[in-house]
Formats: structure tokens, C-alpha cells, sequence
């Protein structure tokens, strides 16, 4: 399972992928619930690429700005982020950070929008954002 200084990234990165506003941004959202639950099941074979990734992403903001990536301003956090998008890194991964970034975006979007019974979208805050009703 991810340690503290990884679940402290993920987190970051999570609430810069889905920020909050007046709703809530993706980790109050549900998805560091869905991405632990899902470690545990059908994500549990991609849990050493996250570790590696996250651990890359946490020494690349350190050697690009000095600090960690949750002590930047959110206009620098997404300058960061677009550069680890693209690919422009200056240390070296043991993962590509480009199609990890994509992974992340990805496996956020599944949490924040996935039906409640996956450990995401807590309270169904996603489908109330874009007026989704689930009748049965």
C-alpha cells in the first residue's frame, strides 16, 4: 500500500486534476477512497507504478521549485503539472511521466464519476454537479 509521502502526493495531485470550487475537488470527492479500494482489487497490479510515479513526481517538483508540489500556488502546481504532462521532466523516472500523468487523469475521472458503490463520488456530488438522477 502507498506510504504517507506517497498518499500525501496523490492527494495533491488528485485536488489539482479536480479541484475544489462549490463542490467539492476530487479527494473529498472520493477518490483517494476509490484509488485505495481499487489497489486492493483491480488496480492492485498497477499499485508499484503508482508508488514509483508518485516518488518521481515528489522529487521532481523538489528539484524544479525547491519545494513540495502541496506548498506551491495552485497557478504554479498546474504549470508543474502541464510540464509532467508533456513529458518535460528533469530528473529521471522509473515510470515515463507522460502516460503516468494520463493514468492518473484517467483513474481520477473514474473515481469522481463512478457509481457510489466503487468507494467514489461520495455522496454522488459528481452526477448532482451535472444532474444526474439515479432513479429506481
Amino acid at each position: 500500500m502507498l506510504n504517507q509521502d506517497q498518499l500525501k502526493v496523490l492527494q495533491t495531485v488528485v485536488n489539482i486534476i479536480i479541484p475544489a470550487d462549490d463542490d467539492p475537488g476530487g479527494w473529498e470527492g472520493g477518490v483517494g477512497d476509490y484509488l485505495l479500494h481499487q489497489f486492493e482489487g483491480d488496480l492492485k497490479h498497477m499499485l508499484a507504478i503508482y508508488e514509483q510515479g508518485l516518488m518521481a513526481l515528489n522529487a521532481e517538483v523538489k528539484t524544479v521549485t525547491g519545494k513540495s508540489l502541496d506548498e506551491l500556488d495552485p497557478q504554479a502546481q498546474e504549470a508543474f503539472m502541464a510540464a509532467i504532462e508533456q513529458g518535460q521532466v528533469q530528473e529521471t523516472w522509473p515510470v515515463d511521466p507522460a502516460p503516468f500523468f494520463a493514468m492518473l487523469v484517467q483513474h481520477c475521472a473514474e473515481g469522481f464519476y463512478s457509481d457510489p458503490g466503487n468507494y467514489g463520488n461520495h455522496d454522488r456530488a459528481s452526477w448532482k454537479m451535472i444532474g444526474f438522477e439515479v432513479t429506481r
